[in-house]
């Protein structure tokens, strides 16, 4: 079973992250996706994709970084 939302009683079990990318962001430099899926998985509530998938452990946490949460959070790095 998988869960669409962000939620924080969730959060509390989570035992795994992935991220993924949308396609459009292909070209994006390494460098930049890590810090980018770095400043998402540390606040996944920010998040424009979050998914959680049940494990026998807990939950995975799988998030897509979208053009969205790329853009929001250059403009706060660079502090707009």
């Amino acid at each position: 079973m998988a869960y669409d939302v962000y939620d924080a009683r969730m959060e509390t079990l989570v035992m795994e992250t992935i991220t993924l990318w949308d396609p459009a962001l292909a070209k994006l430099p390494e460098d930049d996706k890590r810090w980018l899926a770095q400043a998402l998985h540390a606040e996944p509530k920010l998040a424009s994709k979050i998914r959680y998938e049940r494990t026998h452990t807990g939950f995975t946490r799988e998030i897509t970084v979208t053009t969205a949460d790329v853009e929001r959070l250059y403009q706060q790095k660079l502090g707009g």
